[in-house]
């Protein structure tokens, strides 16, 4: 089922975080935040490889304290080929020191961390390490005087905060940064993206904050994010979800296939199975994204339960089964093997694997 939609992108000048280009013609990135002590050097690097190899492009790690920055620079000499932005709040300090640590970003609001001198001293830090700030606005935290204007947190309030702390860069003529308007709202976060991407040139951030669990979360993230997304609005995405940072990445990318933004790994086609089911599909499908959990090579595969869509579906991807006795198994839209129940997954996983190494054979030859 190949669709032809392209969701046309709004332009953004982009910037470089680390080895990778945000905004631009450069794919929606994938971040994730680390969420162990920091200052546990080991966990937190352990954490980011695993993020990593789930497919995060860049990572967020907080640092709170100059403790935090000293352990920030070992983590980065251990997982230096991976764009870390270090995440500040109030301390301007701890901005400086993470820039000094090998930061390839700076998430640091310039209105709430203590007056001008402050920030011309984090901007000439960022300017002389060259890496990019990024404004984080939240419904949460707003200034006190724009609680007292609006009343309470809205699209509006949200987009004049954001505004505020982006004339004090542009003051300081720096113009490499990129903005995130989070808010738990769907509709307030989704308005307040939509306005500020008319009135500024640079990338965006999207988050829908404090989402919630895994599956609440990923739906609330889902919808909100989709929503822009598929208006072209966006150029870096983190689904904030209570939960492990690794399933953050693996709902990001879920989004970003489902729009045809991103391909990555074995795109799963599965039926949601019912009593015509010839095989267990849940089971069968549960097992499979196991064993393909490290393949980073974009496939299609589609698992089917029986006669009723299995073929058309299976026809369409590069591989496929429709259940029956025995099942079919199609490669490249042609009936080419029959599998039994407890052979399925197996076979399947042979297929894919032989596909793709035929694939970077070709690729290489």
């Amino acid at each position: 089922m190949k669709s032809h939609h392209q969701i046309q992108r709004r332009k953004s000048r982009p910037i470089r975080v680390g080895r990778v280009t945000v905004g631009g013609d450069a794919p929606v990135a994938v971040q994730t935040m680390t969420n162990t002590d920091t200052e546990d050097v080991a966990a937190t690097v352990a954490q980011i490889q695993s993020a990593v190899k789930a497919g995060a492009d860049i990572v967020r790690v907080s640092v709170p304290t100059l403790k935090a920055a000293e352990a920030f620079r070992q983590i980065k000499k251990q997982v230096g080929y991976v764009p870390l932005v270090a995440d500040i709040h109030f301390n301007y300090k701890c901005g400086i020191a993470a820039a000094e640590a090998g930061a390839d970003c700076l998430r640091i609001n310039p209105g709430n961390i203590g007056g001008d001198r402050k920030v011309a001293e984090v901007v000439a830090c960022a300017r002389h390490h060259g890496i990019p700030i990024r404004i984080g606005v939240n419904a949460g935290s707003l200034e006190a005087d724009l609680q007292e204007k609006y009343g309470e947190p809205n699209s509006d309030a949200l987009v004049e905060s954001a505004m505020r702390h982006i004339e004090i860069l542009r003051k300081h003529s720096f113009d490499d940064f990129k903005v995130s308007l989070k808010a738990s709202e769907v509709f307030m976060t989704v308005e307040a993206y939509r306005k500020l991407a008319k009135m500024i040139e640079q990338p965006l951030h999207l988050g829908i904050t404090e989402a919630g669990g895994l599956r609440a979360g990923a739906v609330k993230s889902a919808i909100g994010l989709g929503m822009l997304l598929a208006d072209g609005i966006g150029d870096t995405i983190r689904v904030s979800l209570a939960a492990d940072p690794i399933e953050e990445v693996k709902v990001g990318w879920d989004m970003l296939k489902s729009l045809h933004l991103r391909n990555r790994g074995i795109n799963l086609v599965a039926c949601p199975s019912c009593s015509r089911q010839n095989f267990d599909v849940i089971k069968a499908v549960a097992e499979l994204e196991r064993r393909f959990d490290e393949i980073d090579e974009p496939l299609d595969l589609a698992v089917i339960g029986c006669v009723v869509n299995g073929p058309g579906e299976a026809r369409e991807a590069a591989i496929g089964v429709a259940g029956g006795r025995p099942n079919s198994i199609y490669v490249d839209g042609k009936i080419q093997h029959k599998a039994h129940n407890d052979e399925l997954v197996d076979v399947l996983e042979k297929l894919v694997r032989e596909k793709l190494a035929a694939r970077k054979a070709a690729k290489s030859g």
